[in-house]
């Protein structure tokens, strides 16, 4: 199994696996038909999209172009939901860095019958118990066919991609795969539901196999409940601005190398400002040391290790922060450093009263789920001319806990709902 921290490394190797699944651009078939990088968005049925007020950049009003689509399904958790996770962005250049101009949402139906609760075994991220975790296989070889023991630096090849699909049931099953006999979290939303011996399906069956998913926070304090919209038409494709790049993605587990202490060179010099120092030795190594940005570095530092990599997914997890100077690591830090890679970043109302607002539909705690990388702006600007691209270091999606329908939904049918969206820019003034 994955070790519980992230941060953590096998005993006498000089890498780790961890519990972040990265996501890959990829322009060769990977298995999944739902999820994709760049690219037009698909719902959840043909007969129902989102309000077109989702659609509208909160700052100009034009229409958003899409950056990410999910497939979201956790059925170990969340049983007999349908999940897509949604990432837009305004193209417009003057609303760049304004809170508005990227937004999130999530599409769900829950099959009649079902009960949202969460799964009464403790479980860690990865669906098994605690105190088997020494005794089970890795879930990504078992599950996914993800290579262990070998840190390639590369993502998994076709034969054992984590998004695969398992067209046979003898090969891997992969999280992002949409014909997989056993349930994971990116896999079709008919994953949840198979047909039956007499044609029928089981909307609720308590057979399926646990997932890495863990269990979910389902307390839900009071809170203003959002109230129905007036449902604006969707806006024909033809309307938007060009799309993206479409990319498939391609999937496996974050792998890193054992961390060694930042050597700074004996004969380093640095030119400090304040009177009485600028002395050499230890005090300018000292000074040095306190102003890097810590934060940057460890993201950069992290990334780097597989440069590739487009998005991470670790729900409930913790999102690697871009900085902790600017809204929203101020709002994120204090949680996001703390604790595991297990540890759930805090919701606005808890004990802290910090975090990300609790969900505005159901009042539930909001988690963190997925969030993109530098690397998909490279992939999804291939084709831009110029050198005015977007702009952002990291983009985070924080979902309800409780993966909640809107109110106004009757159980079956499919509801949108906006999700929390933070954006950590680039800083201008160094440009990082």
């Amino acid at each position: 199994m994955p070790p519980s921290d992230s941060d953590s490394f096998d005993e006498g190797e000089d890498y780790t696996e961890t519990n972040v699944l990265l996501g890959y651009a990829s322009k060769e078939p990977t298995g999944d038909s739902i999820s994709h990088l760049g690219g037009y968005p698909a719902w959840l049925d043909d007969t129902t999209a989102p309000s077109g007020t989702l659609s509208k950049c909160k700052v100009c009003n034009d229409l958003l172009t899409l950056l990410l689509e999910l497939n979201g399904d956790l059925p170990e958790h969340f049983l007999g939901h349908e999940r897509r996770l949604y990432i837009l962005s305004c193209r417009r250049r003057t609303c760049r860095r304004k809170e508005g101009s990227v937004r999130g949402m999530r599409g769900v139906r829950i099959a009649k019958g079902v009960a949202t609760k969460a799964n009464p075994k403790k479980l860690d991220m990865v669906g098994v118990k605690q105190e088997d975790r020494k005794s089970q296989p890795k879930i990504g070889a078992s599950l996914f066919g993800v290579k262990e023991g070998v840190n390639t630096g590369k993502h998994a090849n076709p034969f054992s991609n984590p998004f695969s699909s398992n067209t046979n049931g003898n090969t891997p099953v992969n999280p992002f795969s949409t014909s997989s006999a056993i349930p994971n979290p990116f896999s079709s939303p008919l994953s949840a539901s198979q047909p039956t011996s007499n044609g029928t399906k089981d909307e609720a069956s308590t057979t399926l196999p646990d997932t890495f998913a863990s269990k979910v926070r389902i307390s839900s304090p009071t809170a203003s409940i959002q109230s129905p919209r007036l449902h604006e038409p969707w806006p024909a494709q033809s309307s938007f601005p060009p799309a993206y790049p479409q990319y498939h993605l391609d999937a496996e587990y974050e792998t890193l190398d054992a961390p060694s202490a930042p050597q700074i060179p004996d004969n380093a010099r640095m030119d400090i400002d304040a009177e009485g120092s600028g002395v050499g030795g230890k005090e300018d190594k000292d000074v040095f040391e306190s102003s890097l940005d810590k934060t940057f570095q460890k993201f950069a530092d992290r990334v780097g290790q597989n440069a590739e990599q487009v998005l991470r997914y670790e729900f409930q997890g913790k999102p690697l922060l871009y900085s902790d100077s600017d809204a929203v690591g101020k709002l994120l830090a204090p949680h996001a450093e703390q604790g595991s890679s297990n540890t759930k970043v805090t919701t606005a109302g808890s004990k802290s009263g910090v975090g990300m607002p609790r969900c505005q539909n159901c009042g539930a705690d909001r988690v963190f789920e997925v969030q993109l990388t530098p690397h998909a702006i490279t992939e999804l600007e291939a084709d831009e001319t110029g050198i005015e691209g977007m702009e952002w270091g990291t983009v985070i999606l924080g979902v309800c806990g409780k993966d909640c329908k809107p109110n106004y939904v009757a159980e079956g049918e499919v509801g949108y709902l906006e999700e929390w969206v933070g954006v950590q820019w680039e800083e201008l003034a160094s440009k990082k």
